[in-house]
């Protein structure tokens, strides 16, 4: 190696190996300089990445281009027609582990060793470039969707910039957070958490530069960059050296809360109650006549395994009133509006509210005034026992009555005579 002669024939993309000889293979060659072409003209790797996968180019075994490879390329120097020897070497001859040299042992640069691919000025202005774009980060990246915060804020324990989410679930809703929240790391993750509100963020940025309006071009000219020492807090450095710090509470949720959508949030509580979730158009209807407290709905399993619905008042503890199934509940609601099915559209419609009068009475307030009253049959859900159930049971019985518990009754029996004299059956 230290003669200029490499240890084994690496492959490489865009040559083949004929003896000690690295000859160029020129379908090959023609998607190097393609890549190097395309990073010249400004396009990013995953420009190219796309671009190779939609016009189908593949690898030399058959595989997608995918960023990786497109990097190898733009960085090995081997297309300059030089070689450099020692990249990487063996950290454990059993395991034949591999690492890339950084320093740890000697590299050998061997020039002129093959046909160039690349000249060499193209290399170096394209490493020269990447280290440029790599300072910029996501700025110099075309193909993502930058604005001025790209690269601007930043963790000042995790290191990495914060980077823009949107959610569109429940509204559009656009939010920061750290980039130590993509990483697949163990431990505890960032300590400083939560996420930044864009919309907060414009303000607090707009208060900083003393603006009325919010301005990029004033931010990029006067904010070199933006810390987050803590949950909500932003600590702006300023190009001039002085700082700033301003809070930014993440307000979504009472931003949410316009005055339209209270008025519908309003109106559909007033109509399905508080507990949207499991709510029917009994929920907030049946009112109990002695406490006043609104029923509530619950399961009870009954017999057989099924689960049956019940409405209870809400004060268990001091109510006597007792359950209303929901089943039953309903047939009475349908025979009170004059309907052959129950029908919830139709109840909310007319009635007003119910109210539970005893365990026995129940009355129906309609909407135009009007009062109908009904009695209520309060009837435990249950079953009717199975002849074979009558069969064990009868037979559970007859097997308790063993020899020894009937001579101990009949001594008892015979104690109680004793006792009580010829009044023996009259309790004392």
């Amino acid at each position: 190696m230290q003669n200029g002669i490499p240890n084994g024939h690496l492959r490489v993309y865009g040559y083949r190996w004929e003896g000690d000889n690295l000859v160029i293979v020129p379908e090959e060659a023609e998607i190097v300089r393609r890549i190097f072409r395309n990073f010249l003209d400004g396009k990013s790797r995953l420009e190219t990445e796309r671009e190779f996968a939609a016009e189908g180019i593949a690898t030399r075994e058959g595989c997608r281009w995918v960023d990786s490879n497109i990097k190898v390329v733009l960085t090995n120097i081997t297309y300059t027609g030089n070689l450099l020897l020692q990249k990487e070497f063996i950290t454990d001859p059993i395991s034949k582990q591999r690492k890339k040299n950084h320093g740890e042992l000697p590299q050998y640069y061997v020039e002129n060793t093959h046909p160039a691919i690349i000249d060499k000025a193209t290399f170096d202005y394209v490493q020269e470039e990447i280290a440029r774009r790599r300072e910029q980060g996501a700025l110099a990246n075309k193909s993502l969707n930058t604005c001025c915060f790209t690269g601007k804020i930043k963790c000042p324990y995790c290191g990495l910039s914060y980077m823009h989410n949107k959610r569109t679930d429940r509204g559009v809703m656009e939010f920061w957070n750290c980039g130590s929240r993509k990483q697949k790391k163990k431990g505890e993750g960032c300590p400083v958490g939560g996420t930044i509100s864009h919309k907060n963020l414009i303000r607090a940025c707009t208060e900083v530069l003393g603006l009325e309006k919010f301005d990029e071009a004033a931010f990029l000219d006067k904010v070199d960059h933006i810390e987050v020492p803590e949950r909500y807090v932003l600590k702006f450095y300023l190009k001039d050296g002085t700082t700033a710090v301003r809070d930014c509470p993440n307000t979504g949720h009472q931003d949410c809360w316009t005055p339209e959508y209270r008025a519908k949030v309003s109106a559909k509580r007033r109509r399905e109650g508080t507990n949207p979730k499991g709510a029917s158009c009994f929920t907030a209807k049946i009112k109990c006549a002695h406490c006043g407290c609104n029923f509530r709905k619950a399961t009870q399993p009954a017999a057989g395994g099924q689960k049956t619905a019940y409405w209870r008042c809400a004060d268990r503890d001091g109510c006597v009133t007792k359950g209303l199934r929901d089943d039953r509940l309903r047939e009475l609601s349908a025979a009170v509006l004059g309907l052959k099915t129950f029908d919830e559209d139709v109840f909310r419609e007319w009635v007003e509210y119910i109210s539970v009068l005893s365990d026995t009475e129940i009355a129906f307030h309609f909407k135009d005034g009007c009062i109908e009253n009904r009695l209520w049959d309060f009837k435990r859900l249950s079953h009717r026992w199975t002849e074979e159930q009558r069969a064990k049971f009868k037979e559970s019985i007859k097997s308790s009555f063993t020899p020894e518990r009937r001579q101990k009754m009949s001594e008892h029996m015979k104690q109680i005579r004793k006792e009580r004299g010829k009044e023996w059956r009259r309790e004392k």
